[in-house]
């Protein structure tokens, strides 16, 4: 069973279709813990880690094989916990990374400023020394938008400003809830989004392969 850990309910449905459509026999769970997103927005990442491998040690116990991290704030905290608790622990947006990693300019695009640094961290890790020139773009109001449950208005904001890429090679939509504005920006650009590679990689971890 591959558990998710979300710090959106919005993300269930989503991670349910990709499923429906990519993975039809995979067994899912989802967990839904909006408050560890408040609390690292508000105090920094690692004041929920033990919350994080609190919540993830239970999911083992109810019998996980892999856990997936859907949030980017906090899916750093929750890869670490992997080897603590012997199964795989993986964050959503690693696979994206890595793809953005190789090229050369890279736009980060988000809508929560605790989102930019980690992001932009991981396709430094994933670069693995390459020359990467990361440039980070904060949507402003999107997140608003969000939280007040306007998913056009937050979609289109952000595909608004997939759309003005400057000099960059490929775009990188931050936080899983943004991967449909991909399909109504008009980007001359790749423009990556994480829920599919993500999915697909925790699928292959709970499997084993």
């Amino acid at each position: 069973m591959l558990v998710l850990l979300h710090t959106s309910a919005v993300h269930v449905p989503v991670f349910d279709a990709l499923r429906d459509r990519d993975h039809p026999s995979l067994s899912l769970r989802h967990l839904v813990h909006d408050e560890l997103l408040a609390r690292a927005v508000r105090d920094g990442p690692e004041a929920v880690a033990p919350a994080v491998e609190d919540v993830l040690a239970g999911a083992v116990a109810d019998g996980a094989s892999a856990v997936l991290c859907t949030c980017s704030t906090i899916g750093g905290v929750a890869e670490a916990c992997g080897p603590r608790l012997g199964v795989p622990v993986l964050r959503v947006d690693r696979p994206m990374a890595a793809a953005a990693a190789r090229h050369r300019r890279v736009l980060v695009v988000a809508a929560l400023h605790s989102t930019l640094e980690p992001t932009a961290a991981l396709i430094r890790e994933e670069a693995a020394g390459r020359d990467v020139e990361l440039t980070t773009r904060l949507v402003d109001g999107a997140w608003e938008r969000f939280q007040a449950g306007d998913r056009d208005g937050y979609l289109d904001a952000v595909a608004a400003a997939v759309e003005d890429v400057g000099g960059s090679d490929v775009v990188v939509l931050a936080q899983a809830s943004m991967a449909d504005a991909a399909d109504r920006a008009d980007s001359r650009v790749p423009v990556l989004s994480s829920p599919r590679p993500g999915l697909r990689a925790a699928a292959a971890a709970a499997a084993g392969t």
